[in-house]
Formats: C-alpha cells, structure tokens, sequence
C-alpha cells in the first residue's frame, strides 16, 4: 500500500531521475513514525497531567533508584536532554511539588533534583500506561523483528551523530 512518503519519492523521481532519493524513504518513515509516537504518547501522558519532558524527568530520577535524586547534569545526559531544557523542566515539576531541589552534600555549590512523594506516586501511576502504549505499538513486529529494529535504530542514531 502506498503512503505519503512514497508519493513524495515518486514525485521526485519523476522531477530528479538522476538524483538517488532512496534515503528519503528510511529517513522520512522514520520521522513520520517518531511524530505519530510521540502523538501517541502525548494523549497517555496528558491522562495523567504530564507531558513527554514531565514524564522523562520523573521516569529517570525513579530509575536512579533510591533515594531517588540526582544532579541537574545527570538528569540531562540521563534524559537526554539539553541542560537548558532541564531547568525550564525542573522549574515546572518544583511549582507542582513533583520535584525538590537540594543542596548537594558532596559539593557546596551544587544542587541535586530529588524526586518527591507526589513526583513518585504520579510516575508511579503514568509508567505502567506508558508501557502499555508502547506495547500496543511495537506489538505489530515479532519480537525478532524488535531487535532487528532497535539495533538499526541504534546505528542511525550513531551515524547521524557523527561528524
């Protein structure tokens, strides 16, 4: 069955014969399938009052294990996210009372992001739904073909990373 990305090729094959698109047909089903994951997520997420960045950050603070806090720069690299958006994140988990910041025992100057009964309790409650909504959507490939697809998935994001 044809869809839009094959639509698009055929436009530019028609428009560019010499020119070989192939890699539009990975790269645009790629994106077109994160964004239409991320929709979905969205709506799990938006049940519980969350959102992607709400959720991420209390997920990995409770994967840290206990006592559940950990440094702003490890909260991003964990995350994987920009330090920058960790604080504009951090901001709005603290005014919910998701999250607390502390001072770091281990260093004077510096702050640790320690999850908070409340922050627990609501990842808690979003995390089984979230793996559910997952499930629904990778449950249309075998489990082979799972990890035949994350470990391409794993050498895209490796080769689009280099330089």
């Amino acid at each position: 069955m044809a869809d839009q990305v094959d639509r698009i090729l055929e436009q530019w094959h028609a428009e560019k014969p010499e020119l070989d698109v192939s890699p539009m047909a990975v790269i645009g089903r790629l994106s077109r399938t994160a964004l239409a994951i991320d929709l979905r997520l969205a709506e799990t997420f938006a049940r519980h009052g969350l959102d992607s960045g709400s959720f991420d950050v209390l997920a990995t603070l409770l994967r840290s294990g206990a006592p559940h806090r950990i440094a702003p720069a490890v909260l991003a690299r964990d995350a994987m996210i920009t330090s920058s958006a960790v604080a504009q994140r951090l901001n709005k988990l603290e005014a919910r009372g998701l999250i607390a910041r502390e001072a770091n025992p281990d260093d004077g100057r510096g702050t640790l992001v320690a999850l908070t009964e409340a922050g627990k309790t609501l990842v808690e409650q979003a995390l089984p739904d979230h793996v559910e909504a997952e499930r629904a959507m990778t449950d249309a490939l075998s489990g082979e073909e799972q990890v035949l697809l994350a470990g391409f998935l794993q050498r895209l994001d490796e080769a689009a990373r280099s330089r």
